[in-house]
């Protein structure tokens, strides 16, 4: 997959957004080459598997200024990093407890420019700041997850959008495969099929999980957004 094809999906980038999705490209390829965070195959389907897959989640919610999100296990930088090129106003902190992994967000977030990521290595249970919303992929299982994060979304009702309910603080989760067995404890819990929104073979199974703050009650569903 080329940038192009992303830009397909995303039509209204700006000049800057678009050359930064398109260094990041060969910031990767340099700097897996020095420190290994991704395999072989994805680094050649980068964009594809990494890179849009990361974007999913803004077919589901964008994230408005001001906002602050954070990546939890971020690895080498997904799916923060390209959400943070679609969402220059937002606020992105991205951790992990490897330290390597780390090296290389801080350098390719360097390349881009981006002022509006910061990084760190630490566990997310060791993180005392709130958060308006969290984004992953796939670390673990909901329920763990949910454990390891709580305590970490702000309690607030979320930002009123003009073409919809409010979007309470929660996480959001870049998941495969049948979730119905994880997601049994989280009848809150909202699945949307990223088949919805990209063509390509890969996301036939690939999906975002909405889940509002678990433990707290009476959220209101979170609003579909076209696209």
């Amino acid at each position: 997959m080329i940038p192009e094809t992303l830009f397909q999906y995303f039509p209204n980038l700006s000049g800057i957004q678009k050359d930064r999705f398109t260094a990041l490209g060969a910031l990767y390829q340099d700097w897996n080459a020095k420190i290994n965070v991704v395999s072989r195959k994805d680094i050649d389907e980068l964009y594809l598997r990494h890179v849009l897959h990361s974007l999913g989640i803004a077919k589901v919610y964008e994230f408005q200024p001001a906002e602050q999100v954070l990546d939890v296990g971020t690895g080498g930088g997904f799916p923060g990093i390209p959400l943070a090129i679609l969402f220059p106003d937002t606020q992105f902190t991205l951790v992990d407890a490897i330290g390597k992994k780390i090296r290389v967000v801080e350098e390719v977030v360097a390349g881009l420019e981006l002022s509006n990521v910061s990084a760190r290595q630490t566990r997310v249970e060791d993180i005392t700041e709130s958060y308006d919303f969290i984004v992953s992929r796939a670390v673990a299982a909901m329920p763990t997850f949910v454990h390891w994060t709580r305590g970490r979304l702000k309690k607030g009702k979320g930002v009123q959008r003009p073409d919809g309910p409010d979007m309470a603080p929660g996480i959001f989760y870049l998941k495969g495969g049948e979730l119905s067995e994880e997601l049994q404890s989280y009848p809150r819990a909202q699945i949307f099929p990223l088949s919805t929104y990209f063509k390509e073979p890969f996301f036939e199974t690939k999906k975002v999980v909405y889940l509002p703050d678990p433990y707290r009650k009476n959220h209101k569903k979170a609003p579909r957004r076209r696209g």
